[in-house]
């Protein structure tokens, strides 16, 4: 069996695996799934409840992947083999689920960037340069996202574009990618949440966002917090694991882990700073828009800006960047696995994962109005929603349990604290990933399955 990543092909530098981890954290999960799942739930009450779940799960559990990654040296499955050999049938698997489940979220998300980049070549050409009504808006997004030829044609571009960066390597492609996209990203950002925060009424929207009514939440909201916390932050899928095993030995994962943890957070917030006010400023209720929300809500805004053609193009423009950051990590968990456990060249790993992903791909993109057998009439829930809450929350979550328990109770909290070069607090870190991480991530799991037995549906 090869080793994966090879000794060689690393980061080259601390600021080069934040922003290449942030990009993967950082992307569509803040910009388009956070805003919507807020709504759902009721607004700051599910604010605080999944910063709650960042700060006790998220960030914990990032920092085990990273650890596993980095003192296996190795790909998301044979990570576990390296670290327990005695027992590595029975952690191999664990691994495995996360690559399976990576390659399911890029096959949806891979639909959603497509959206991305439709919205992005009208902006160009000026569709959202006269005044757009939410109505005329929604019709737009239906348009779009119901049209197969140009919804399937979309995410097989994306997934090119993913592709190409991948196919460089870890320094070459990734690295030198993410110093490039993040930047430009997180200047974007805050220049369009500053204008959404003068727009007359946008301080309800504020106020959705950050005065919290608990009466709000469900236990189908602590589930979906967990979910978003998890799918933010890329884990539970082995997408930490394999960027860990790219971070040279010298370097804190503390810090770096801090790092992106902070960025994501960060991101989140700004995003629901720019989405809640311009919603509420155009007297939009937030918990009507679900995932297409984002689409809907910002276009109605840029003839009414100085400039708004760039901007429209800029806040589009900010979309691809933000799914191309996540899809080239979500990519390179499952060519990691095939390079360090199959020994297949990078080169055909990245085409082979993609032509794969691809043909999963389809059944999402149809299922927005242009097959009804795929569509929520049909199903409940639409089958790019039923991938989301699968993959994007199940799987997740059960992925993030079973790390914690590996960490905690396997390798151990103490080989783990010394993979971090030192980490503050971390007795606190070592009883939160023994204890808090599992109870937290199994009692979602038991919900899950004693609502859907008690009721015969599940919850959501």
């Amino acid at each position: 069996m090869s080793d994966l990543p090879p000794s060689k092909d690393k980061f080259g530098s601390r600021l080069g695996f934040i922003l290449a981890a942030a990009g993967s954290a950082v992307g569509l999960g803040n910009i388009w799934r956070f805003p919507y799942m807020t709504a759902e739930n009721g607004g700051a009450a599910f604010v605080l409840l999944y910063l709650g779940c960042v700060l006790l799960i998220g960030i914990p559990v990032l920092l085990a992947e990273l650890s596993i990654g980095r003192a296996s040296g190795k790909n998301a499955v044979g990570a576990f083999e390296a670290l327990d050999p005695d027992r590595s049938k029975r952690w191999r698997w664990v691994g495995g689920l996360g690559v399976l489940t990576g390659m399911a979220i890029l096959s949806f998300y891979s639909v959603v960037a497509g959206w991305t980049l439709s919205y992005t070549a009208r902006a160009l050409t000026g569709t959202f340069a006269h005044s757009m009504t939410h109505a005329e808006s929604g019709a737009l997004f239906e348009s779009i996202i119901g049209s197969p030829v140009e919804s399937v044609a979309m995410a097989g571009a994306f997934l090119l574009l993913t592709a190409l960066v991948v196919r460089g390597g870890v320094s070459g492609g990734i690295e030198r990618a993410s110093k490039v996209l993040m930047p430009a990203f997180f200047v974007v950002l805050i220049v369009l949440a500053a204008r959404a925060l003068t727009l007359p009424g946008a301080g309800e929207g504020v106020r959705f966002l950050l005065e919290p009514d608990f009466s709000k939440l469900t236990g189908t909201s602590v589930m979906s917090a967990m979910g978003q916390a998890l799918f933010s932050l890329s884990l539970g899928m082995g997408g930490m694991i394999t960027y860990g095993a790219y971070l040279q030995k010298h370097e804190r994962l503390g810090v770096a882990g801090a790092s992106v943890a902070l960025f994501d957070t960060g991101v989140a917030l700004t995003a629901g700073l720019m989405v809640f006010p311009t919603l509420f400023a155009l007297g939009v209720d937030p918990g009507t828009g679900g995932p297409g929300v984002v689409f809907v809500a910002m276009p109605t805004i840029f003839d009414a800006l100085p400039a708004g053609q760039a901007f429209g193009v800029a806040f589009f423009a900010l979309l691809v960047v933000a799914a191309w950051t996540s899809t080239i990590a979500l990519l390179e968990v499952v060519v990691a696995y095939l390079m360090g456990e199959r020994g297949w060249t990078r080169e055909k790993a990245v085409w082979g994962t993609t032509a794969v992903c691809f043909v999963w791909a389809v059944p999402s993109a149809l299922s927005q109005g242009a097959v009804d057998a795929l569509g929520k009439e049909a199903l409940g829930r639409d089958f790019l929603d039923l991938m989301s809450i699968v993959f994007g929350t199940v799987a997740l979550t059960l992925g993030a349990l079973l790390i914690a328990v590996f960490v905690g109770w396997r390798w151990g909290t103490r080989k783990a604290l010394e993979e971090m070069n030192g980490l503050p607090f971390g007795a606190v870190w070592a009883l939160t990933i023994r204890v808090v991480c599992p109870l937290a991530t199994a009692g979602v799991l038991i919900y899950i399955v004693v609502v859907a037995a008690t009721s015969g549906a599940l919850p959501w």
